[in-house]
């Protein structure tokens, strides 16, 4: 089929708004109060239940489930929803799930996300921009993810955790604790194995950013002082370096505490 042509199989429910050159695969099912954005490809075998808004060049493979009911017990039908924003992919059987009221109602997605095949993203996931998410990745209730973090095949992500922007965990890491920005951890549970130094070449961070993070990588992990002790000396990094000031950020937004 070409961009914009509906599968004569597809169901597609007279109060779902598609965007001009929106493509249904075949077999595939858009319900109610779902809104897709122009380019977007839905593969063939997609479920897309709604309230669900989708953005500009999506594009979901087949056997998709994208904005059904929580798993959530407490969940009694009470009308949330899921964002998705642009380009992003969505790859063989993965499952989004609609927010709670327990929490802000919405399950949120940003942009240029890749979700590989069987990825689960559960009710009230916040993710950021750029994330890659490689096979059989599961994160539960209310997970939040930065931009740019890679989680290997296979990791797992308790309830409530945070992932900082440009992490990384090793494929079947399971994460109980918050990962802050930079961090590399890998094991079950999961564990801090250093920073993504390699990430930071690639996206072109000078040697002195990345010298930079590695004192306060050093400061947080190896110098044996409290956290509130290393965010001081964190301060001085980050008046010069703001790729520093994300990493204290993501100490200082942490609930659950941080992977050691």
């Amino acid at each position: 089929m070409s961009v914009g042509q509906h599968h004569p199989s597809a169901l597609i429910d007279p109060r779902a708004r598609l965007d001009e050159g929106v493509t249904v695969g075949p077999y595939s099912i858009i319900g109610p109060d779902v809104e897709i954005g122009a380019g977007t490809v839905i593969g063939p075998h997609v479920v897309i239940s709604g309230p669900t808004t989708i953005g500009q060049r999506n594009r979901f493979f087949q056997f998709c489930s994208i904005g059904e009911e929580c798993q959530d017990k407490k969940y009694r039908g009470e009308p949330t929803r899921l964002t998705i924003a642009d380009d992003n992919i969505f790859r063989e059987a993965c499952s989004v799930h609609r927010g709670t009221v327990q929490d802000a109602g919405e399950t949120k997605i940003g942009s240029r996300n890749l979700f590989m095949v069987n990825t689960h993203i559960a009710h009230d996931c916040r993710i950021g921009d750029d994330n890659i998410t490689a096979n059989n990745v599961g994160l539960a209730g209310h997970v939040h993810i930065g931009d740019g973090a890679i989680l290997g095949g296979m990791v797992g992500v308790h309830q409530f955790v945070r992932v900082g922007s440009y992490a990384m965990a090793a494929g079947g890491a399971i994460l109980f604790k918050d990962v802050p920005a930079f961090v590399m951890v890998s094991g079950h549970p999961a564990v801090a194995r250093g920073m993504n130094f390699e990430g930071m070449r690639r996206r072109g961070y000078d040697n002195a950013t990345i010298q930079a993070l590695r004192q306060a990588y050093r400061i947080v992990y190896r110098q044996g002082v409290t956290l509130e002790q290393a965010m001081q000396e964190l301060q001085v990094l980050a008046a010069q370096y703001p790729q520093v000031g994300w990493f204290m950020e993501s100490l200082q937004v942490s609930q659950r505490g941080i992977a050691r």
